[in-house]
């Protein structure tokens, strides 16, 4: 048993040797997804699947809670439509798929499968608005899209993928403005308290906004190779739809307006955030509030005490159970307890949980916390009273530990050999100024590879100068590589 230990451990490579090895070694020995047989496609496994049921909960209640109210639009959107929103079709176009023939004909009209809805919501809601009385109108779904990608990674960035995306309509800008502030404050307090995964907010550049939109902004994550991952995006749409598809409305004042609306979204690339910022060498850590199973309970003993420390722990798993918490137990008796400690930990279970013939003849157990990997000896009677503060204390301490991490690898620049330097030797993510110039910016990304990730609200420090021409500086930005 103690090869298969040392085999199982090995299977996985270390992050500093290579860290994208390491990701694709351990969203496949965690068992949470297979490649399919179509290019840039995944299927999701339950213990995959079942991280994304976390955030539509977690999500959902959110969305519920301002006001808004799921629906679903059709997977095939008509050519047609993209026509009338001239910059979003130039936006999407590279990576559209298109639907030419069906039931052995050619179709009159190309369909283009879902790379988002704003065209086919704004078509339906020019159907539904009429009167101010109709507004606002705040909807969600959730839904699969679909977006030809020529380089992709499981989770961050797939040719299909899963996610929400909300649309709303206003009767003013400033009720729209303030949906697209509301949605990026929701998609904030969620990344951060239950994904606990830190974020920077800020508004994109004109080049890196929404295809279509007035104004994007968005949330955007540090991954453990000091890379960028867009966490999530809020987009204030001005009247750009509402004209295009002639969405009006009659307003109090008898006149007919165009609405003002907003799109925003999340995917299934959160996922892949949640495990680069927590993975580690032995596998995924996942925080509690997300984690399928919280605590996982391995009975432990020689074979003639067996049966007595199982009945023992089925208690104990019934009682946690009732209690709310997500726990599962492991008495399977052809693995070793190390050999199971492993694997738990690989799959980034919060707690373990031990229990033996000695533990309860002292009327205790053993929780091992799998974020410091710290032992603590806890009494069966204090068990369900301690265990929902050690949850809450691993979830905050995974928060804190990301956050340093983040902060330690987040720099200043004043020149572009500077920037550059610190892109390609240290990595993460690099405040400079930015004139506003379209040039300077693609300059940066030329020179190193890294992208404006946002201009940020509450920047650490004010650059004074362009990190490209040296001209003052408009705006901070975070520039980073990103996936």
């Amino acid at each position: 048993m103690a090869k298969q230990n040392k085999t199982f451990v090995t299977e996985i490579t270390p992050q500093n040797e290579d860290f994208s090895r390491w990701y694709l070694d351990v969203i496949k020995k965690a068992d949470l997804m297979d490649y399919s047989p179509v290019r840039g496609c995944i299927v999701f496994k339950p213990e995959g699947y079942e991280l994304w049921e976390a955030c539509q909960r977690g999500l959902d209640q959110r969305f519920k809670a301002t006001g808004h109210r799921n629906a679903y639009f059709p997977l095939f959107i008509p050519e047609s439509f993209f026509e009338k929103e001239k910059e979003h079709v130039e936006g999407f176009n590279p990576e559209l798929p298109w639907v030419t023939e069906a039931g052995g004909e050619k179709l009159e009209e190309r369909l283009a499968i879902r790379p988002t809805s704003e065209t086919m919501i704004g078509h339906m809601y020019a159907q539904w608005i009429h009167s101010y009385r109709d507004l606002p109108l705040l909807l969600n779904q959730w839904a699969n899209v679909v977006r030809w990608e020529k380089r992709t990674l499981p989770f961050l960035r797939t040719s299909e993928f899963l996610w929400q995306e909300g649309h709303t309509a206003h009767a003013t800008a400033e009720e729209a403005r303030e949906e697209t502030m509301k949605i990026l404050d929701l998609y904030t307090d969620f990344v951060e308290t239950e994904l606990a995964i830190p974020v920077y907010r800020g508004q994109k550049t004109p080049s890196e906004k929404f295809a279509g939109a007035v104004d994007t902004y968005s949330i955007e994550s540090m991954m453990k190779d000091g890379k960028a991952v867009q966490a999530g995006t809020s987009h204030y749409l001005g009247q750009n739809f509402a004209k295009g598809f002639d969405i009006k409305f009659l307003d109090k004042d008898n006149v007919l307006k165009h609405v003002f609306t907003t799109s925003w979204g999340v995917s299934t690339r959160l996922i892949g955030s949640l495990i680069m910022v927590h993975g580690d060498d032995r596998g995924l850590a996942l925080p509690p509030r997300v984690a399928p199973t919280q605590i996982v309970i391995i009975p432990i003993g020689p074979q003639k005490e067996r049966d007595r420390v199982v009945e023992h722990a089925s208690g104990i798993l019934k009682a946690l159970q009732a209690a709310g918490l997500r726990v599962q137990m492991d008495a399977r008796e052809d693995l070793s307890p190390g050999w199971k400690f492993n694997e738990y930990e690989m799959r980034g279970v919060p707690v373990r949980l031990e229990v033996g013939p000695r533990d309860i003849e002292n009327g205790q157990v053993i929780l091992v916390r799998r974020d410091t990997t710290e032992k603590i000896p806890v009494s069966q009677e204090s068990l369900v009273e301690t265990l929902p503060k050690l949850l809450d204390d691993i979830q905050n301490n995974m928060y804190e530990t990301a956050k340093e991490f983040r902060d330690e690898h987040s720099y200043t620049a004043d020149t572009l050999p500077e920037l550059s330097e610190i892109i390609r030797e240290k990595r993460g993510f690099v405040l400079a100024g930015w004139c506003g110039d379209d040039a300077c910016e693609k300059a940066v990304k030329d020179e190193c590879s890294a992208t404006s990730r946002n201009i940020p609200f509450d920047p650490p420090q004010h650059m004074e100068h362009c990190v490209t021409c040296g001209k003052p500086a408009k705006h901070s930005v975070w520039f980073a590589r990103a996936y």
